[in-house]
Order: structure tokens, then sequence, then C-alpha cells
């Protein structure tokens, strides 16, 4: 199956969980992980009109991103994986959202960042639903908390809440984790669900999905 063909039919899946979970089209944004692959296999799903994308590491990105962000207007690039704070200059400097802020040394980091850059960024707080050690990710009990010393001591603007549940468990109640910490934090947007999962994450209110095998093929 072409590149273009996988991904019509996670759009078509996307679609269909929506209606099942009785959620309006189009509400879930999808983000096309392309981590570990290069600019010539992202531009296939380019040129199939994808324009967010989610990457894992801030010096493999920036060894492909600004040219494609050069080629084609509106690309919108998603941090997903652990940010270190010595890469904060050029996390904020390439990327238009990061998902993993997930303690206070990296907030801070951003946060002088952005305004060293005067650039405005989209931000989650990542959440370690299993308390998994080998885990980014703030303490679920810690979220509220976090996210409040976030907006108010740094002025930042955490839109949404990110996880990403131990591979082992089963997903649905991570996600519904959450959700319900969401409420508790007053954030609207949840990054939830990967390639086996993200159907089962909009039952549960994901808002976006990150979804990169079921598209981009085997790494």
């Amino acid at each position: 199956m072409e590149l273009q063909e996988r991904l019509n039919e996670v759009r078509s899946h996307i679609e269909a969980a929506e209606r099942q979970a009785g959620r309006a089209a189009g509400s879930v944004q999808l983000v096309a992980v392309s981590k570990t692959f290069n600019a010539d296999q992202i531009r296939p799903a380019i040129s199939a009109g994808q324009r967010v994308f989610g990457e894992n590491r801030v010096q493999e990105s920036q060894g492909k991103w600004p040219e494609l962000k050069a080629e084609t207007a509106g690309i919108e690039l998603h941090l997903i994986g652990p940010l270190q704070s010595n890469k904060a200059d050029d996390a904020v400097a390439l990327f238009d959202v990061i998902e993993t802020i997930d303690r206070e040394k990296i907030a801070r980091a951003v946060a002088d960042e952005m305004k060293r850059q005067g650039k405005a960024m989209r931000l989650y707080v990542q959440v370690n639903t299993g308390l998994e050690p080998q885990k980014a990710g703030i303490a679920p009990d810690d979220t509220a908390a976090f996210v409040e010393l976030c907006r108010k001591e740094l002025g930042l603007s955490i839109e949404g809440l990110m996880c990403i549940p131990p591979a082992e468990e089963n997903p649905g109640p991570h996600f519904a984790l959450l959700a319900k910490l969401a409420r508790e934090a007053g954030v609207e947007k949840l990054s939830m669900g990967m390639s086996s999962d993200y159907e089962t994450a909009i039952a549960f209110g994901a808002t976006s999905v990150r979804v990169g095998s079921a598209i981009f093929g085997a790494r």
C-alpha cells in the first residue's frame, strides 16, 4: 500500500471513530509522526495534504524540517519527544507546538526562550499516567498544580495534556484519567492515542492523535 492510501485509511478511521463517539466531524487533529523518516519520505504525505507532523528529537528535526517548511506554507510541527533544557532555544525556534513540558526546569527554559525569540507557542503538559520510572511526564496527582505554576508564574499558555500509556496495558483507563485531569486543570486539548489505539483515544475525548507507523510504515 502506498503512503497516500495508508494516510487516507487513517483519516477514514478517524472520521468513523468521531461519528461513533458522537463527536463533530473534524474535531480530532491528525499528527503524522515522521520521526526517523527523511525529507523525501515525508514529502508524499505533504503532497497528500497533511500539514501537521510530530517529531521526537530536536536535532533530527533540524536536519529536515527547515527545508520542508520553506517548501510548503502552513506546516505545523509538534515536538512529541522529551526536551532537554539545553535544546530549548532550538526547539522554540523550529517547532510550533511542544507537547512534552513535564517539569519546572523545562517550563522555565521554554518561557525564557519564547521571550527572547519573541515567539508565542502552544504548549502541552506531558503526564506519566502509568507512573513508569523510565518515562517522562509529570505525576497525575501533580498535574493541576503544575499547570497552574506554568500559567500563573511563568505566563505560559498551556492548552492541553499529553500521555503515552504503558505499552502492555489497556490504554482506556489512561485516556480516561488524562481527560479527568484536563477537566481539573482547566485545559481543553488532549493529545493521546497512537497507531495501535487512536480510535480508543477518540472515544475518550482525544482532540489530537499521534499516528506514525500506520501512515509511514514500519521504522
